[in-house]
């Protein structure tokens, strides 16, 4: 059964918690249900994130989640795919694929001029989903960061 994607809604926090905590957890978090709802309802109480939720059948099967950011150079919105989660059950059977399709059609219609996303150097699986969709390595720029608070336990 080929995945559904939509855009999700508060009404799907329900459906959502388990999948983005599995996706925590897969990043070595600790299981944490009530963050997981809490982060979730905020983003999307406030509108600071888009979430697409798959679906097969009556099943959440995966979702992603894009954060609005612009580039100055390029004087254009982009999109950083910040959240990628298939539920184990559903891997391998194109779920990622189609999110990582309904992500750039998002950004397509509403006037992106790309999406970007980082993955760990040892998350194979994923850098050859992200290739097979089109993605491409960044070659000319490196990427820094600057930490200034611990991160919610």
């Amino acid at each position: 059964m080929p995945a559904t994607i939509r855009r999700a809604t508060l009404d799907d926090l329900d459906a959502l918690v388990p999948l983005f905590d599995g996706y925590r957890m897969f990043y070595s978090q600790p299981s944490d249900p009530a963050l997981a709802r809490d982060f979730l309802q905020q983003r999307l109480q406030r509108g600071e994130s888009v979430v697409l939720l798959a679906e097969r059948g009556d099943t959440a099967a995966g979702f992603t989640q894009l954060y609005p950011m612009f580039s100055s150079v390029r004087a254009a919105r982009t999109w950083l795919l910040n959240d990628l989660f298939v539920a184990p059950g559903a891997r391998g059977e194109g779920v990622g694929r189609a999110l990582l399709d309904a992500a750039a059609a998002f950004g397509r219609e509403h006037g992106a001029v790309g999406l970007e996303l980082e993955t760990t150097p040892d998350n194979r699986a994923a850098q050859a989903l992200y290739r097979s969709a089109g993605w491409q390595p960044y070659t000319d720029t490196l990427r820094f960061q600057l930490p200034l608070a611990a991160a919610p336990a």
